[in-house]
């Protein structure tokens, strides 16, 4: 069994926003020679997502507004707790929370085994500094 390990660095300029990173993930695939297999896609970071949908601005419009409606920005300790030990950011705690952590794909013949317009996205919601992500791929 081979396994494969590749760490990308992102460093979004928005407080919350979604990139999309199949290319990269597509890229790494092929590079490990991994022709059956897993691909695990992580955030390392916990005031970021990884997740898969469809690569559409109006759906992505319409995760913002609602992650909002869900868990509104304020920095004051009024509404979050955390914010009490002087972080300014428990909103983007509780949108992680929400995107999810991590993706698995499976490996077929190669390639990401994909539905119809599945993507895979990086979602930034405390942005303004590097944040890693892990792709590891596991399988002959």
């Amino acid at each position: 069994m081979k396994s494969h390990t590749r760490y990308l660095t992102l460093n979004v300029p928005a407080r919350m926003d979604f990139v999309n990173i199949t290319s990269e993930v597509e890229e790494t695939v092929h590079n490990s020679g991994v022709k059956e297999g897993l691909c695990l896609v992580n955030t390392m970071h916990i005031t970021a997502s990884v997740f898969i949908n469809d690569d559409e601005s109006g759906l992505h419009d319409d995760y913002k507004k609602w992650l909002e409606q869900l868990a509104p920005f304020d920095p004051s300790p009024q509404r979050y707790h955390h914010n009490r030990t002087g972080e300014d950011n428990a909103d983007a705690h509780h949108k992680r929370q929400i995107m999810g952590r991590e993706v698995v794909v499976a490996i077929t013949e190669g390639r990401l085994d994909f539905g119809p317009w599945e993507q895979i996205f990086y979602g930034e919601f405390d942005g303004r500094r590097p944040k890693r992500v892990l792709i590891k791929i596991i399988g002959d």
